[in-house]
């Protein structure tokens, strides 16, 4: 019986990929010890262009491969390899990571042990072992107003972070997309990642769903996993990826909060947006740096400005990239 799918997803992200790979080789197919989780690796290419399915299947013959057509965004292309994993649980995993020993096994062993906990995320390191934010509240009023670190330091309990120690298992409303071990029966019962996010903030909507049929969703520090932050899409593309988390975040107000607060989202990015263009207008003709942080929030200003056309986010980029192909 297989134990745990892992489904690896990837786009334009060969070398990332394949170091990921050969972590998994290495941390969990080369262990045999008796008693160890069963495993199987889905990678689910989201229709790269840079030779990453070919050199998959020549390096890794092992790992079973979906090679999509096009870029299906991150839910799609996950999406896309759940119907393949014959796992009692599965792994939901970016090409930015690189897997540690006993992270899996442990994520495994803590949902066999607690059949009301729908997914674990685990503690996210950066290479060189400094701790990453591992833990998504989420959106509300409250995190637009007032700065995440206010939050953070008056109730580290209703707003857990990476700054404070957690010495075992904490209950969470979401955890990091970039690894999550899901229970098999609470993605049959709160349904696929929603497709209605390109990307950024699907799998927060997704622990909303698993939550409101009654699973935890818990943050497990025991279990660490290298996390090779923002290597992918975010510097790759960063003013679409900018543009593409507003369009997600009021997407999931007007979804989860409803369109009052979706549009006073809206009204206060806008302001802190235009606010930011008049205080850092000085700074930009001083610094290289400055000025390109100037010009993206211009960007995203004319954004909104012209209506939050879909093909200035990272579908845009996509489809771009397919014409071009």
């Amino acid at each position: 019986m297989i134990d745990l799918s892992i489904v690896l997803l990837t786009w334009n992200g060969r070398d990332l990929t394949l170091d990921c790979l050969a972590s998994i080789e290495r941390e969990v197919l080369a262990r045999r010890d008796a008693g160890r989780i069963e495993t199987e690796t889905i990678v689910v290419d989201n229709g790269s262009r840079d030779g990453t399915a070919e050199a998959v299947r020549a390096r890794f013959p092992w790992a079973e491969l979906i090679a999509l057509p096009a870029n299906r965004g991150f839910a799609g292309g996950n999406n896309a390899g759940l119907p393949r994993a014959r796992g009692r649980h599965v792994c939901l995993l970016n090409n930015d990571t690189l897997v540690q020993r006993d992270c899996f096994e442990a994520c495994v062993r803590f949902l066999d042990a607690h059949p009301d906990v729908g997914a674990i995320g685990p503690q996210l390191l950066h290479p060189d072992g400094r701790k990453q934010n591992s833990i998504h509240n989420f959106p509300t009023l409250l995190l637009e107003l007032v700065p995440r670190g206010v939050l953070e330091t008056l109730a580290p309990r209703r707003y857990p972070s990476k700054r404070f120690a957690h010495d075992g298992p904490l209950d969470v409303e979401a955890v990091l997309g970039a690894c999550m071990v899901v229970r098999r029966e609470a993605v049959e019962r709160a349904g696929p990642l929603p497709e209605d996010y390109f990307f950024f903030l699907e799998e927060t909507d997704w622990f909303w769903a698993m939550r409101e049929h009654g699973f935890r969703v818990v943050h497990l520090p025991a279990a660490r996993l290298v996390h090779v932050h923002g290597a992918a899409t975010k510097k790759v593309v960063p003013l679409p990826t900018r543009i593409e988390y507003h369009r997600s975040l009021y997407h999931f107000f007007r979804k989860r909060r409803g369109p009052l607060q979706a549009g006073l989202v809206k009204a206060l990015r806008l302001a802190k947006l235009v606010l930011a263009l008049l205080l850092f207008a000085p700074l930009a003709l001083a610094s290289a740096d400055e000025r390109e942080r100037w010009r993206q929030r211009a960007w995203i200003l004319a954004w909104h400005a012209a209506g939050c056309p879909a093909d200035w986010g990272l579908a845009g980029v996509r489809a771009r990239a397919e014409g071009s192909a």
